[in-house]
């Protein structure tokens, strides 16, 4: 392949840029298939005029399956970073016209849906209402990945529990959420759960986040036997229905369970704590209408 510089970036690149992008994100040529719309040979010689262009190697694929190079994920990360230059150069021109509309990109943590206080939800369909040539795009991720996309610009908004406020990020507290520990029918505290005392769990086996955690969290998982490690809730209750662990999970997502009587809080007298949900966004931010509008609705009913 060339190894001459890339003298600029056209609008053919830019559309190579992005099956790439797809490609990426789904794993593999047959997966991007639908989502690009088009076939997998054409997805394969659009790959092949990028490579070209760009004078590198982006990706291994064969029966080995799909796998990026370290020069393709580089050329990802720069990619990302161009067409968040993009969105912000159409975003100011919106700005011009006053006209709602371009992308909002939303990080949030799995398992809000089930927050009795749906804020997001409201502020979403509040702006859906404003203009239908928004397009929203949500991802379900781990905090410190939120907050890694609002730093690069893929995000817009993210909402994460405020444990740590990190410096170029502006945090707006929308709501507290309660976690208590829980067993399920299967454990053998599940018939005395309530009856617990906390100091008689050091022995139990539990499962802990591996996200970070508020100091109060941290202090009542230290006082556990956590011999299992899980990225997000949804993990942890996972490990909890095995009957094998107990863990802390927010009370309105374990409630589906408790009703059913899968669950038992243990030693809930105890064996609580709380943490704020924050909406997030990038300190010094250019002006977007779109993030603008969407975080007024938010905050409205904060």
């Amino acid at each position: 392949m060339r190894r001459n510089p890339l003298a600029q970036v056209t609008d053919f690149d830019l559309r190579l840029l992005r099956v790439f992008r797809t490609v990426a994100e789904y794993g593999s040529f047959a997966a991007a298939e639908s989502a690009l719309g088009i076939t997998r040979s054409a997805i394969s010689l659009h790959m092949s005029d990028l490579e070209k262009r760009l004078g590198m190697r982006l990706c291994q694929r064969g029966r080995a399956g799909f796998a990026l190079t370290d020069q393709g994920r580089e050329v990802l990360r720069a990619s990302a970073a161009l067409m968040a230059a993009i969105e912000d150069f159409r975003s100011e021109i919106n700005l011009m016209h006053q006209r709602l509309r371009g992308e909002l990109n939303i990080g949030l943590m799995n398992n809000l849906v089930t927050q009795p206080r749906m804020l997001i939800t409201s502020a979403l369909r509040e702006l859906r209402k404003m203009s239908e040539e928004v397009h929203i795009n949500i991802s379900m991720s781990t905090p410190g990945e939120i907050e890694r996309g609002l730093f690069d610009g893929r995000l817009h908004v993210g909402a994460l529990p405020l444990t740590n406020r990190l410096s170029g990020l502006d945090y707006h507290p929308l709501y507290e959420e309660r976690s208590l520990l829980y067993c399920s029918r299967e454990h053998p505290l599940f018939e005395r759960a309530e009856e617990v005392e906390g100091g008689a769990l050091g022995e139990v086996p539990a499962v802990a986040p591996s996200y970070r955690m508020s100091a109060e969290a941290l202090d009542l998982h230290r006082a556990l036997s956590c011999v299992a490690k899980a990225t997000d809730r949804e993990a942890i209750a996972f490990l909890i229905l095995t009957g094998e662990y107990i863990g802390f999970l927010p009370d309105h997502y374990a409630a589906t369970w408790v009703e059913k009587g899968l669950m038992a809080a243990v030693a809930p007298g105890q064996m609580c704590f709380k943490e704020t949900i924050a909406a997030v966004t990038r300190s010094g931010r250019r002006q977007n209408l779109v993030v603008d509008r969407f975080m007024s609705c938010l905050l409205s009913g904060a």
